[in-house]
């Protein structure tokens, strides 16, 4: 396995140099030089912490180590080497053309391959500690580098860069209480903390595309930060004691405020979004006459809108929403019916919709944990 890492670092180094040869050729070389220099530090760090964590590839602790890195794994320090060409692109203002499509591709396919390396694992059974470790760091490095980059490109408030440091936080906060001693509690698994995670690489993968409209992703950028940070805080109250979720009255509460969200709070989402949506498309047909392309737009809504109500594949509705929101001519700023039908729309695609629905086939594909 250490020579599988060590050629997997040379052959890291000899892409990004030939990726930095093809910018030159493009750009002037001072440019290229600095991408090159600013990938190649990032994927040294990506190569050190696989290196560090090495002894670790293996099923369990008391399991043998396996002789080889594994796909599964190559494919997620492939992903680390897709953030480190990502943040080559860092102190630079958006490109024109091809090349400013590049960030976009290469965050996109690091994102969907956070889904790809689990399931191989599993597959391949070749399941570690190590491929669990690096999940999880290079989804810390990822949600650093790429929320940097949309914030210099205007995508993204500066604030959502909270969301880039509340893991290191959390992790320093860890490290804080045992060298003082403190006890640090265990956390129970969550199936909504990993979604909330996932959906932060997804949308900071597609607000780098060039052709969504900043007065759409800067607000939406709050309504997926803000749940993840409650998240971290109520995880964070766990770890230091302040609630203990083994507790009845605690478990209670938890349980009443799940069944609460899935039994009113989502379906009402539901309802809220198909009004705001219909009142949003009806505005707009009595200002402007509909063109071809607009009437598209307009029947993609409606349908998108019937998926959401009916809870058929509603997280996908609420997508489709979203993306076409985004993708709609340029104003000064969001209005409150956009704003409306945006943010409910988010909170049905992080959470769900809830009961009273007919089919959530795309509720389980969130929930398979093919990233675990």
């Amino acid at each position: 396995m250490t020579r599988e890492l060590h050629i997997s670092g040379l052959l890291g180094l000899v892409v990004l140099l030939g990726m930095g040869g093809a910018l030159a050729m493009q750009l002037d070389g001072a440019t290229a030089a600095q991408w090159v220099i600013q990938s190649v530090a990032l994927w040294a760090l990506v190569w050190q912490q696989t290196w560090q964590r090495r002894h670790l590839n293996r099923a369990t602790s008391i399991a043998a180590p396996y002789s080889t890195l594994g796909l599964a794994n190559q494919l997620t320090l492939l992903r680390g080497g897709l953030i480190a060409a990502t943040g080559g692109f860092l102190l630079f203002p958006a490109f024109a053309g091809v090349i400013g499509w590049l960030p976009a591709l290469f965050y996109s396919v690091a994102a969907m391959l956070d889904r790809v390396d689990g399931f191989v694992a599993r597959r391949t059974k070749s399941t570690s500690l190590l491929g669990s470790e690096l999940d999880t760091v290079f989804d810390a490095l990822g949600l650093l580098v790429a929320p940097l980059l949309a914030v210099s490109y205007g995508k993204v408030h500066w604030s959502y860069l909270l969301v880039s440091v509340a893991y290191y936080l959390f992790q320093w906060g860890i490290h804080s209480r045992r060298r003082k001693e403190l006890r640090v509690y265990p956390l129970a698994p969550s199936q909504l903390r990993r979604t909330l995670a996932g959906f932060q690489m997804g949308y900071v993968a597609v607000v780098l595309w060039p052709p969504l409209l900043a007065q759409v992703t800067v607000p939406a950028g709050f309504g997926f930060m803000v749940p993840l940070l409650l998240g971290f805080t109520v995880d964070w109250l766990v770890v230091s004691g302040r609630i203990r979720p083994e507790q009845p009255d605690t478990a209670l509460f938890f349980r009443r405020l799940a069944s609460f969200s899935a039994g009113f709070f989502q379906p009402a989402l539901r309802i809220i979004l198909l009004l705001a949506l219909v009142a949003l498309l009806t505005s707009t047909a009595q200002e402007t006459t509909a063109t071809a392309a607009q009437s598209i737009i307009i029947a993609l809504s409606c349908g998108a809108a019937l998926l959401v109500l009916l809870g058929v594949a509603g997280r996908a509705g609420a997508l489709i929403v979203l993306m076409l929101l985004a993708w709609q001519p340029a104003t000064a700023s969001l209005d409150p019916l956009s704003a409306v039908t945006l943010f409910s729309a988010i909170g049905i695609l992080l959470l769900g919709c809830g009961r009273y629905s007919l089919w959530q086939g795309d509720d389980h594909w969130v929930n398979r944990q093919d990233g675990a």
